[in-house]
């Protein structure tokens, strides 16, 4: 009971994202809110794009380990980002903590005016499915 990972003709084929996923009844679903570049106490952890995508990513790992789930479970991802910040940096950043050796995960991407929290420059948010082999 595998996840399927879309890549139907007449759409671009790209190995960065896929286009749909098929979760199977009886998954467990893990939604996790949108993250940003803070630490614990809610402080921004640095005015670089580069350090918050990073810290972000690692907030939406420890919220998906306690609900039992690992950046391998991610089936998509939403990334923003504050207007005029660098986003090439922010991939750059996060690129190699999202690689798998599955299909890729589905990926919405968008530039903002700004995000909530004073000082972020980007929110990171995830669903991610656990079947019930991996539980």
């Amino acid at each position: 009971m595998d996840i399927s990972y879309v890549q139907p003709t007449g759409l671009v084929s790209s190995p960065a994202f896929s286009h749909a996923a098929i979760v199977p009844a009886g998954a467990t679903t893990i939604y996790v809110g949108g993250q940003n570049g803070v630490d614990e106490t809610g402080a921004v952890v640095s005015p670089e794009i580069a350090e918050q995508a990073r810290r972000a990513v690692e907030n939406v790992v420890i919220a998906l380990g306690a609900a039992g789930a690992t950046l391998d479970d991610v089936v998509q991802w939403t990334v923003l980002v504050a207007q005029g910040a660098d986003i090439r940096a922010a991939y750059g950043a996060i690129a190699p903590r999202l690689a798998r050796s599955g299909p890729p995960p589905l990926v919405t991407a968008a530039e903002v005016a700004g995000i909530t929290v004073p000082g972020a420059l980007i929110e990171v948010s995830a669903i991610a499915a656990v079947t019930p082999e991996q539980e």
